[in-house]
């Protein structure tokens, strides 16, 4: 693993409320779009068809995006080209179309169709039910784990607080971006709560449970937690990367939500999680 020189910040000059305020500003305004996206729409994010049941064909054609939308009946939701393809478009339509008619909407405007599927709105709607209880399992199971680890109330309640925050913002900034809802965003959320954790964990066993000073315990921790967590940023956007100019749209999707993810762990994790368990250090645990 690559070492990253991390600098030593001066925590002493910073109140345990100051450090706090900016993760739980950011933290308040994600939510604040979220609940505003839930009241304009229906949906907090934007739900793709995995979720909300559609077809989807990838074609060849020498026409310009603009010609591909009027030359379909009803128009594609979305033109996406294809970098490895040369000519190449993904179409998405809503659940209302009609798979075989837009296949031979194809052939009669001679657009060749490379390959095509349909999601039923049945099927996306139990899609839909699944990822939510599986997000939900795997968050409680992680507050679960941090309980059992430190068996403390504050130490614990900063891990859930910052895990928490480590998913909501990163779905705010999808919303924000109207970066529909898919299993490769859901896969993304599922490994960004334990992804994101990992640090927090790391610097609450260095304060607690090691010998030393409180910043000297949490230097030590930082040393390897951003380490770790810049290591994990690159790879993921280079995953990102590489996907999206080979078309592979799940795992760009997987790398993009890991990379919003982990950046914003790096504050929650030395910001909120940190100002947490300095007031319980020099307060709260002689109560």
């Amino acid at each position: 693993m690559v070492e990253f020189e991390v600098p030593e910040v001066d925590y002493t000059k910073y109140s345990n409320r100051q450090l706090a305020a900016v993760p739980l500003a950011v933290l308040a305004l994600a939510l604040a779009v979220l609940i505003g996206a839930w009241a304009a729409t229906g949906s907090p994010v934007a739900l793709g068809i995995d979720f909300t049941g559609g077809s989807q064909m990838t074609v060849q054609t020498d026409m310009p995006s603009s010609d591909i939308l009027t030359t379909f009946s009803p128009e594609p939701e979305s033109v996406q080209g294809l970098v490895r393809q040369e000519n190449g478009y993904r179409l998405t339509f809503d659940s209302g179309a009609n798979i075989t008619e837009l296949k031979q909407q194809a052939t009669a405007a001679q657009i060749n169709v490379s390959s095509s599927g349909q999601t039923p709105a049945s099927f996306g709607a139990d899609s839909m039910r699944v990822a939510l209880i599986g997000i939900a399992i795997a968050f409680l199971g992680m507050s679960v784990l941090a309980f059992a680890l430190f068996r403390t109330f504050v130490p614990s309640i900063a891990i859930v607080i910052s895990a928490f925050s480590d998913l909501v913002i990163p779905l705010a900034v999808l919303s924000l971006f109207q970066v529909k809802l898919s299993l490769g965003t859901v896969a993304g959320l599922l490994m960004l709560i334990g992804y994101s954790v990992d640090s927090d964990i790391l610097l609450n066993n260095h304060i607690l449970r090691r010998r030393g000073e409180f910043y000297e315990s949490t230097y030590a921790a930082m040393q390897t937690g951003v380490t770790m967590t810049l290591t994990s940023i690159v790879a993921m956007a280079v995953m990102a990367i590489m996907a999206t100019l080979f078309g592979i749209q799940i795992m760009a999707q997987i790398g993009i939500v890991l990379v919003l993810g982990l950046s914003v762990d790096l504050m929650n994790t030395y910001m909120l999680n940190l100002s947490l368990l300095r007031w319980y250090k020099f307060h709260g645990v002689n109560r």
